[in-house]
């Protein structure tokens, strides 16, 4: 049902979203009820291009899958206008750093770019999820073997992605991420991924 919603709109009704977030990043990270914020902070308000088009765009509905632990996302994570927490539980598990088992909260608006880059493909398959959130150790283990992972990585706090989307060339879902201008954006073919993450609009 969601084919019909605007995703220029929402992308630009979002970032208003985007700046609240970067303000309130340490307070986020430092918090004890970051769930409660990432859950609660974003509500976009979109505009649709017609009122039919508003009544089937009610919901966000997403499938992720982590390639190392098999575990699924299949569902709405936003729906009349709040983000589900359920839903973000269960994405939070699946994105967790499978090498630790370590979860953490999920930025809403990473979700909300998959979603967009979706609907710009017209692909609705499931999401393959090479990495999600990365521990600080973990972090600090892969550098010492790739020189591709950066120290402040944005995976240590919930605002990246390392994903595929089968059915869609790798080029050019990376080439759709670019297009969206809504964060940073690698190209990893050797590895068949592609990192999205919500920082400052960045690409290599």
């Amino acid at each position: 049902m969601n084919r019909f919603i605007n995703p220029d709109d929402l992308l630009e009704q979002n970032s208003k979203a985007a700046e609240a977030f970067q303000s309130d990043r340490r307070g986020f990270l430092k918090s004890g009820l970051a769930l409660t914020a990432a859950l609660g902070f974003w509500m976009p308000d979109i505009s649709y291009a017609s009122a039919a088009a508003g009544k089937a765009a009610m919901g966000r509905t997403l499938q992720l899958t982590n390639i190392h632990t098999g575990e699924k996302f299949r569902g709405e994570y936003w729906e009349n206008g709040r983000y589900l927490p359920d839903a973000f539980g269960n994405i939070k598990s699946v994105m967790r750093d499978h090498r630790t088992g370590e979860r953490f909260p999920i930025d809403p608006r990473l979700m909300d770019i998959l979603f967009v880059m979706q609907h710009r493909l017209d692909n609705f398959q499931t999401f393959e999820v090479f990495s999600g959130y990365r521990s600080p150790a973990t972090n600090a283990r892969l550098r010492q073997v790739s020189h591709g992972v950066a120290a402040r990585s944005l995976h240590m706090s919930g605002q990246a992605i390392d994903l595929n989307l089968p059915g869609t060339r790798l080029s050019t879902v990376r080439k759709t991420a670019m297009s969206l201008n809504a964060g940073g954006v690698g190209f990893y073919p050797a590895s068949d991924f592609v990192h999205v993450d919500t920082g400052r609009v960045r690409h290599w």
